[in-house]
């Protein structure tokens, strides 16, 4: 009988033992203090891409956060698309979305035409009030309807329009910087001035991007009230819009612009930096998010620098902008989306960031901190600090202009329109009511 009694008990023991074994297997180890996040227990790894482009060194900046970011979190690995602004961003990525075939993410400028293609973050971050009380006026820019309050993503940068000038040519001319002795220098007074440097030096006075946001800061100081009492926007009669298209009009007739940023080009956006970053350029009128490109490809090649806003009757302002890293409605890993986003706006990451870029902060505790900007060359810590004196001289129409939903479509009509009268194709009577046009129904077709 003992026999079968021992029998039983080793049955007995044996199914204990493989009992205990299974249950240790479904045991996990406990965190060790101060480990990075572990990854969720699956061997997939979810691939986010980025669309990207870069005024700068920016994008090889933001690849190194994101190898930080990978090495603590390996089920994500992010590929950063880099395209061209004009091509990539402008052109090709809204006809990407239209499709429902974008990116995960995208940095974009258009915020309100491309606003209902985004993402709403809030159900996925941890902490949504961290978002609105420092990125919460530049959340207004990225709904998609008037009085939103969807978190799509955060500004990779805050951006001025202004001016920069070639110090050096000045000086070779043996003719004063304006702004040295006045900080309210008229348009006709730098076109003036830097008509006199050109013509002894042998170089080009001025120059302005190829784009109706940059002009329309001009505009309002000249006057425009861009739209009429009902708020829809209008520049048919507009005297103050038609003032700084007089003036473009002229200065492109007597060789003041260099004609082929906006006649020589067919595509939409035109930069004039190459013949800047040349040395070939007395004024440039561009922005912020130049300081550092400039800042790495001119270096102490010459004395560059941002000078203030020229003045009009109305005001001496800028625009106000940026450019967004935003999540894509049509991701297939929110989740994942969240967890990048949040990871790269982190107050020490994200001063990291707006450090080496040499960008103005879009986070709010950042900007009222203060960022130590990673340059030596004086001329690019006085064009940051020219720059930052300018927000607070910014018109408050300049703030509407960014915020309205269909300022795309608004700039767009004005870049183009007036780029026929440069070329002889329109009188500027014709091109205003084009625009006009164009306006109208440009906003109609989105209202169908």
């Amino acid at each position: 009988m003992r026999d079968p009694l021992r029998a039983r008990m080793l049955r007995v023991l044996a199914g204990l033992l493989v009992g205990l074994l299974v249950l240790a297997g479904c045991v996990q180890p406990a965190p060790v203090p101060g480990a990075a996040p572990a990854a969720p227990p699956s061997t997939e790894v979810v691939e986010l891409r980025i669309t990207w482009y870069d005024d700068g060194n920016e994008g090889e900046i933001l690849r190194e956060l994101l190898d930080r970011f990978e090495a603590n979190n390996p089920d994500i690995r992010v590929t950063i698309d880099t395209v061209p602004y004009s091509s990539g961003i402008l052109q090709t990525l809204p006809v990407q979305l239209e499709a429902g075939e974008g990116p995960d993410m995208a940095r974009v400028t258009q915020f309100g035409i491309l606003a209902r293609h985004f993402l709403d973050l809030r159900p996925y971050l941890s902490n949504p009030a961290y978002w609105e009380e420092n990125f919460g006026p530049f959340l207004n820019w990225m709904q998609a309807e008037p009085g939103g309050n969807a978190i799509p993503g955060f500004m990779t940068q805050l951006t001025v329009t202004g001016p920069f000038i070639n110090r050096t040519l000045f000086e070779q001319a043996g003719v004063p910087v304006p702004s040295d002795t006045s900080d309210q220098v008229t348009w006709e007074e730098w076109a003036a001035a830097t008509r006199q440097v050109a013509d002894a030096t042998g170089t080009f006075a001025m120059a302005m991007d190829r784009s109706g946001h940059r002009l329309a800061g001009p505009a309002v100081s000249m006057g425009a009230t861009f739209f009429d009492e009902e708020g829809h926007p209008r520049v048919v009669d507009d005297a103050g819009f038609r003032a700084m298209a007089e003036y473009m009009v002229q200065w492109h007739a007597d060789g003041t612009m260099i004609p082929e940023v906006w006649v020589g080009t067919a595509g939409s956006y035109q930069a004039a930096n190459e013949p800047f970053i040349n040395g070939q350029l007395v004024f440039y009128m561009s922005g912020s998010w130049q300081v550092g490109q400039f800042n790495r490809l001119i270096g102490d090649a010459f004395d560059w620098e941002a000078v203030p806003n020229p003045c009009g009757p109305a005001a001496c302002t800028g625009m106000p902008g940026g450019a967004g890293l935003v999540a894509i409605g049509t991701t297939r890993h929110p989740q994942e989306v969240a967890r990048v986003m949040e990871y790269l706006t982190q107050e020490e990451v994200l001063a990291e960031f707006y450090a080496r870029t040499l960008f103005i902060p879009g986070h709010l505790g950042l900007a009222a901190k203060g960022v130590d900007f990673a340059a030596d060359l004086p001329q690019a810590l006085t064009s940051l600090n020219v720059f930052a004196g300018e927000v607070g001289k910014l018109a408050p129409l300049a703030y509407d202009l960014q915020a309205y939903r269909y300022n795309t479509i608004l700039f767009n009509a004005i870049r183009d329109r007036l780029t026929q009268v440069f070329t002889g194709e329109l009188t500027l009577d014709e091109a205003l009511q084009r625009m006009q046009d164009d306006i109208d129904a440009g906003i109609a077709a989105t209202q169908q």
